[in-house]
């Protein structure tokens, strides 16, 4: 069992203000995992001052420094690869296998990314007697979810400390020990003191003051809608930035000339990948009438391939939800679908005997939804899918488009062409087309209810940099 009883506060591991703890549980057999602080109010002011002062020292630094200390500690990542790798598939039940490509090494690859990126805050231009100049945005709070725990927190801390920005990060408390990792990372290669200050603690007790602190500049949070409303209300006081990647309900149109079998596998793997718990799984899929009886077939069987189990067992494709809780939440959504009238043809309420330990739901794919269904319109966050069937292209970009999110979406048509031009018509800050998939080169985030501001890419690091303009003719 992992065990942290500090916080890793102005480059030292300090004592909580509390002797409260976080029970961390292993959602694959419910058993306790580790154990972490709970933060106290008072646990924040000290890392938000720890990075208010290291800020107008760090952000002073030159590009080249930044760039070397990036480049060491993704070089410190890679020698804790597996240190990473247990502890998010332990804390949130990806199966450990697949961990290593789909939740850390990724993101190890793209923080060292960053170092490539140090010298955009730098530039300036000058044009009809204007100089532009850019300079870190301050003091950033960094809160992540738990479903890509490490990910999502290198798409932040990765442009913040390109850019010379000072971060306090709070994970969620199903997946703190990455952080934690981190901060062991940060201490032994030599990030200045107060850079990275990682609190550890409950969101209803300590997130308002994070967020509504008046010395943070910027929050960036990703998290579900309802809870990003929350953060922008508490940061609004203060009138500080906020970057928000939220909830999603993301189509997948398949035409009626694209490859069905290959279309409908991409479109059920990607609805599955990490037991559903994806905020960009295209989770409606849009499938011509003349086609949409042989796709259920298809579907039926692609997600009967899966092996749900132990994801400490090299077989298993599928681990548990993160926790009882997200259990019990996809487990009430599919009995809404069930009451709502769509058709079953795999997965459900039952949950075989050897997996009832766990928060395990059983990959689960309906038909015959109409798009005002509950299920077709809210964010499930499991291993869910809704099968439409449309008449024609212009039928399926309004089914498309018909939902408060924005976040996502695919398309698979004959060719490329063809496909993009249909995803050109999809309001969703991002699009898949012919099976593509996640690139950390592509700004991430989403229109309408799915958030504000992008991550990744050149567009996630604008991101953290204010832009001053001096009159100089």
């Amino acid at each position: 069992m992992y065990t942290y009883n500090k916080l890793y506060i102005n480059g030292d591991w300090q004592s909580s203000n509390t002797e409260e703890t976080i029970d961390v549980i292993n959602p694959a057999n419910s058993e306790l995992c580790a154990k972490t602080p709970s933060a106290a109010i008072a646990d924040v002011d000290r890392a938000i001052a720890a990075a208010k002062q290291a800020f107008s020292q760090w952000s002073a630094t030159t590009p080249a420094e930044r760039s070397q200390l990036i480049i060491a500690i993704a070089d410190e990542m890679q020698n804790r690869l597996d240190d990473l790798v247990t502890a998010i598939s332990t804390s949130m039940g990806c199966p450990k296998h697949l961990s290593v490509d789909i939740q850390v090494q990724g993101a190890i690859d793209a923080f060292r990314g960053y170092a490539d990126m140090t010298s955009y805050v730098d530039e300036s231009s000058t044009e009809h007697g204007v100089m532009q100049c850019h300079s870190a945005v301050g003091v950033c709070v960094l809160i992540n979810p738990w479903n890509y725990p490490l990910s999502q927190l290198v798409g932040k801390l990765g442009p913040a400390m390109a850019t010379g920005c000072t971060v306090v990060a709070k994970p969620a408390e199903q997946t703190p020990l990455q952080d934690l990792i981190l901060a062991e990372i940060f201490d032994k290669v030599g990030v200045p003191a107060g850079v990275f200050n990682v609190i550890t603690g409950y969101g209803y007790k300590i997130g308002e003051h994070l967020c509504s602190h008046p010395d943070v500049d910027m929050v960036s949070f990703t998290g579900s809608t309802g809870a990003g409303i929350k953060v922008a209300q508490a940061a609004s006081t203060t009138v500080k930035r906020v970057c928000q990647e939220l909830g999603g309900k993301s189509p997948f149109i398949i035409t009626e000339d694209a490859d069905l079998a290959a279309a409908v596998r991409y479109g059920v793997e990607d609805v599955m990948i990490n037991s559903g718990q994806t905020c960009c799984a295209l989770t409606r899929m849009l499938v011509p009438e003349s086609l949409y009886q042989q796709a259920i077939v298809i579907a039926k069987a692609v997600a009967e391939e899966n092996v749900v189990g132990d994801p400490q067992d090299d077989n298993v494709t599928m681990g548990p939800l993160s926790s009882s809780l997200q259990q019990k939440r996809v487990l009430d959504y599919i009995n809404i679908g069930i009451n709502e009238g769509a058709e079953l043809v795999t997965g459900g309420l039952e949950i075989p005997a050897r997996l009832q330990q766990g928060a395990y739901v059983m990959p689960t794919i309906f038909t015959n939804v109409t798009n005002d269904m509950t299920i077709a319109q809210e964010e499930i966050f499991g291993p869910v899918l809704c099968m439409i069937p449309y008449s024609d292209e212009q039928e399926a970009i309004k089914i498309a488009n018909d939902t408060v999110f924005g976040l996502s979406s695919g398309v698979f048509a004959k060719d490329a062409n063809a496909a993009l031009q249909i995803a050109r018509k999809i309001r969703a800050g991002q699009s898949y087309i012919q099976g593509t998939y996640f690139n950390s080169h592509a700004p991430f985030g989403g229109f309408k209810q799915s958030g504000n501001g992008r991550e990744w890419g050149i567009e996630g690091l604008r991101e953290f940099i204010e832009v001053q303009s001096i009159i100089i003719t």
